[in-house]
This record gives structure tokens, sequence and C-alpha cells, in this order.
């Protein structure tokens, strides 16, 4: 698949179980994150995404785009709840 969003990404987001969430912060010293993929911002202010797929962990926030577009590619599991 060629596709400007994708840059190595399977090294570290293949065959995770991703979460839909609110947006929180990895770490207090954080005030956003980024999509893996397009880089839209996460953030608590207002006109960025507050709402996405993160990792368990929050480390790693995708987009509703880019998720729905990379679900199966990257072979996603969605846990009901965690």
């Amino acid at each position: 698949m060629s596709d400007w969003r994708l840059h190595g990404q399977e090294r570290f987001l293949m065959d995770l179980e991703l979460y839909w969430r609110k947006y929180t912060r990895y770490s207090d010293s954080w005030d956003h994150d980024h999509c893996e993929f397009c880089g839209e911002t996460f953030s608590l202010y207002g006109g960025d995404l507050t709402e996405g797929y993160s990792t368990k962990d929050s480390y790693y926030w995708i987009c509703k785009q880019c998720h729905d577009d990379f679900c199966n590619l990257f072979n996603w599991k969605h846990p009901i709840s965690d």
C-alpha cells in the first residue's frame, strides 16, 4: 500500500490492542500528542482532537480516520474495556 501516512509504523503498531477514549496525557510534562499517521494534534485545547484510539498506556494515539484506513493492515484488536 502506498500512502504518505505510512512511514515504518509497523515496527511499533502492528497487532496491538487499541482503545477508543478521551485524550489523556501520557506524562504530566506533555500537553499534546499527534496521530501516529497523519500528525493531527490531540490535546485538551479547543480545536484539537479530544478523542481517538490509543494504546492501553496512552503512549500512541491514532485519529479515527487513520484508524479506519489502517485497521486491517495493522491487524488491530479492540477489547470491550480496559
